[in-house]
């Protein structure tokens, strides 16, 4: 059967990994340091290695190292509770098989396990030099920003397209530059907004144009696909091309090949394709305004970069980040307890780039040291509430708003947080019933039917709201 070592300090892990995989058909040794696993695997070749980063003694990083070192093809699964993109590119880069983010979800560990015993040992070689990036931009220790750290770690050395998706303001330009950052490619970085490219330059602005292919163009020139040969294009808004456009693209990515606006030859343009969009391609395709081959090309790898307001975790440290980048006199702002409160209670619409803008037009209003809750720009002076509406999904904004409340609960140092989930009901259920009964003009047996539940279970919680005391 296959056998399998784990590497964690931690025995609870150590015990849950053990049975699950247990049950699953494995066999499993157990190592509280990187010492003893480097031991164990010298005398008993594993053939899947779960290794921790952070252990007493040697790391999980210096171990895989030095089991690259010594030749050992074992696929090791890094774990960690404290990821960021160094770490996760350090892991892949290093040799790592895949990466897992703590609290560990034992299914998935599972299915990577299964996975690393069934693909084939890859020759060893010595880890590649991460490229220099100031990992600083993206910033976040969430679960969710350390599954985009894994993501860009396990493809950036892989040369497929990448389709980046999320909201405006979520930070999916930087995605794109840490992905060529630590690719193999020497070329450059070549950002394409296609918003800001007018329609009737787009084609010669991407594939270049000709000498004379039209008024005003008095000799050759190369469009920004070929300037990224070598090196990676960065579409930003790709939902936005035109169908005319998809096409050329498309052939530029089946081919390798450009033909310049008025010109009858064909260039080469070796180029690593990353698409951004705020859109659903998805819904795009279906109403017919985006290729489906196109779309099938695009979407090989795909990265979801979360939202600010699923990831709140991070806004303390993303607050700083741009405090830092707002110094005055050699002194960096601090943010008050109170003002990273109201911070946290915002739906931040705009997401990172929203934040950046309240933090620095708080640190110029603030004349101290200690920006305080009224340095912070009015949230609805920067978005109009029927804005929002027209953006965001009704589903969205309740999560949203759902999000906010509980973080807020969750974040108060003063107060006890317990019966949270009853404490939400009574928070929203009466709206909910006096919502539906205004829907239904004050019939309770229709109320009860959309709702879903007895006429008599409506009563009895009409009954609690009215004895409820404001």
């Amino acid at each position: 059967m296959p056998h399998v070592l784990i590497v964690d300090d931690e025995p609870s892990i150590c015990w849950a990994l053990r049975e699950c995989l247990t049950d699953e058909g494995f066999s499993v040794d157990v190592a509280g340091t990187a010492e003893q696993a480097l031991v164990i695997a010298a005398h008993n070749v594993p053939d899947v290695i779960l290794m921790d980063v952070r252990l007493p003694g040697m790391d999980g990083l210096k171990a895989l190292r030095l089991l690259r070192d010594r030749s050992v093809t074992v696929p090791v699964i890094i774990m960690t509770a404290f990821g960021s993109l160094r770490i996760a590119v350090d892991a892949i880069d290093g040799g790592a098989f895949d990466y897992l983010t703590k609290p560990i979800d034992l299914d998935k560990a599972v299915a990577v396990v299964q996975q690393a015993v069934s693909t084939p040992p890859k020759s060893c070689s010595a880890a590649t030099a991460a490229a220099e990036l100031d990992d600083a931009l993206i910033v976040g220790s969430s679960p969710k920003m350390q599954e985009v750290f894994r993501r860009i770690a396990l493809v950036a050395e892989r040369d497929v397209p990448v389709l980046i998706t999320g909201e405006s303001g979520t930070g999916k330009d930087l995605v794109a530059r840490a992905i060529h950052q630590h690719s193999h490619r020497k070329g450059g970085f070549v950002p394409i907004c296609i918003p800001a490219l007018s329609e009737t330059v787009i084609e010669s602005e991407l594939f270049g144009h000709s000498r004379a292919a039209f008024t005003g163009a008095d000799k050759d020139r190369n469009g920004l696909l070929e300037l990224a040969n070598g090196g990676t294009a960065f579409i930003d808004e790709i939902g936005d091309v035109s169908l005319n456009l998809q096409a050329k693209l498309l052939r530029v990515l089946e081919t390798g090949e450009l033909r310049p606006v008025g010109s009858n030859d064909c260039r080469i343009a070796s180029f690593r394709l990353v698409a951004a969009t705020h859109r659903s391609l998805e819904q795009r395709v279906s109403s017919g305004e985006f290729r489906s081959d196109l779309f099938f090309r695009l979407n090989v790898f795909r990265i979801e970069v979360p939202p600010l307001r699923e990831r709140l975790e991070d806004l303390p440290a993303l607050t700083q980040r741009f405090l830092a980048n707002c110094p005055r006199g050699g002194r960096i702002l601090q943010m008050s307890d109170e003002a990273l409160r109201e911070l946290m209670t915002r739906p931040w619409h705009g997401n990172v780039r929203e934040l950046r803008n309240v933090v620095e037009s708080a640190s110029v209003v603030c004349r101290g040291d200690t920006i305080l809750p009224q340095h912070l720009s009015d949230p609805t002076s920067l978005l109009t509430t029927a804005s929002v509406e027209t953006s965001i999904d009704p589903v969205t904004q309740l999560n949203s708003a759902i999000h906010a409340w509980t973080t807020a609960q969750l974040s108060n140092p003063s107060a006890t947080v317990d019966d949270l989930y009853n404490r939400f009901l009574k928070a929203t259920e009466p709206t909910l019933l006096s919502t539906t009964l205004e829907h239904s003009s004050g019939q309770r047996g229709e109320a009860a039917r959309i709702l879903g539940i007895h006429r008599e279970t409506l009563r009895d919680k009409l009954k609690r709201v009215e004895e409820t005391p404001n």
